[in-house]
């Protein structure tokens, strides 16, 4: 059965945090009232976009897709891809490569002068697989994170 690549839907929500629970092993998953609110606030901002392979019925495959309008690059917005990741028993199929490939088009189509994707993974498999959709290693990338509380 060939795999339907979709913007996610309401009801995809269930699905999605079973396959972050796998993304980010350890991370405490949101509380039902919580994710439902956050997932109304993704869904409804227009710059956010979901993307989902879904296989066998099941979501399989997902990466955030963020639009970032710009004032610079002749007002050319960018775009942020983040939260990829595919279930352990669906990977080796292409559905990652996929749903990247569909949010790198959405980028296209909104006029994005450039796509980043970071990942704190070091496995060379990875890095392989993000080259393998297009990705350059290039420029350093910084980041800050929250303290603790």
């Amino acid at each position: 059965m060939e795999a339907i690549i979709r913007k996610a839907v309401p009801d995809d929500l269930s699905e999605l945090l079973s396959l972050y629970a796998e993304l980010s092993v350890g991370d405490q998953l949101p509380t039902p009232e919580v994710a439902a609110a956050t997932w109304a606030q993704m869904l409804g901002s227009k710059m956010i976009t979901v993307l989902v392979a879904e296989q066998e019925g099941r979501v399989a495959s997902s990466c955030v897709l963020v639009i970032v309008p710009n004032l610079t690059r002749n007002q050319k917005p960018f775009a942020l891809i983040e939260n990829v990741v595919t279930s352990a028993t669906m990977r080796g199929r292409g559905l990652g490569k996929r749903v990247i490939r569909a949010a790198v088009d959405e980028a296209w189509a909104a006029g994005c002068y450039k796509v980043m994707l970071m990942t704190g993974r070091t496995d060379p498999g990875v890095l392989a697989f993000y080259e393998g959709c297009g990705f350059e290693r290039g420029k350093t990338a910084f980041q800050i994170r929250r303290p603790a509380t």
